[in-house]
């Protein structure tokens, strides 16, 4: 019997066949953006660590610079004890881990970088919090005396621009990283550090003026950092001994 083009079986298995290239098509397309946007992911990670530490960077020379710089990587616990079978450091989604509700602080991992810069090893800690309208995240350097700022990196989702969004420009990360005026933490008060209301003056090396018309970003700046350096501290402790 002859094959006949027109016939409605023809169409339907014309259809079927379309159907199945194009979705094979969008297939792959979306496997490779995912790829795409993960290793970009990556790459940025690898750009806030390095900023930490006040090294410049670019998507071209990231990996390379970082791979210079790290000299040691690992996770945490809770009570600030190094996990020696533990994850990755670079693959634990601390963002993740914040927004997931049902997970204990003791059932989580933390992250910690240790960097040589001009022959003095610096920890980067990794952080993140709440903002006004979504999450913040940072890094933040601590020298070897576990408590002077050595520098930091802070971003946003979804911030005001001009407002809270400040917190990643150089007119905010400016304060927490070396300079003149010296930055540490304060382990003995009730705050390791304080984002004092923007123009307030701040006066003691545990604090910085925060964001001008950006109170409750600048505040989330010090609960991130207070919480997270309740746990890093511990650590450091740690490593003193």
């Amino acid at each position: 019997m002859a094959y006949d083009k027109n016939s409605n079986f023809a169409t339907f298995a014309f259809a079927i066949g379309m159907v199945v290239v194009f979705g094979t098509v969008l297939t792959v397309i979306k496997l490779s953006l995912t790829e795409r946007q993960k290793e970009n992911e990556r790459v940025k990670k690898m750009m806030d660590i390095l900023g930490a530490v006040l090294v410049e960077s670019d998507r071209e020379n990231a990996q390379t610079l970082y791979t210079d710089y790290l000299k040691d990587s690992y996770v945490i616990n809770s009570a600030g004890e190094r996990v020696e079978d533990g994850p990755s450091a670079f693959d634990v989604d601390i963002k993740k881990d914040f927004r997931d509700r049902s997970l204990a602080p003791e059932d989580k991992y933390f992250p910690l970088y240790v960097l040589e810069q001009e022959g003095e090893q610096l920890y980067v800690v990794p952080m993140v919090g709440k903002g006004l309208w979504g999450p913040i995240w940072g890094f933040v350097s601590v020298k070897g005396d576990y408590k002077t700022i050595y520098g930091a990196k802070f971003d946003h989702k979804t911030e005001t621009p001009g407002l809270g969004a400040e917190i990643k420009e150089d007119l905010f990360l400016k304060y927490f990283n070396e300079g003149d005026v010296k930055k540490e933490l304060n382990p003995d008060g009730k705050k390791y550090f304080e984002v004092l209301k923007g123009g307030s003056g701040a006066s003691e090396p545990y604090q910085v003026d925060g964001i001008t018309g950006g109170t409750i970003t600048s505040k989330g700046v010090e609960e991130m950092m207070n919480r997270t350096f309740d746990i890093y501290y511990e650590h450091f402790e740690n490593l003193k001994q």
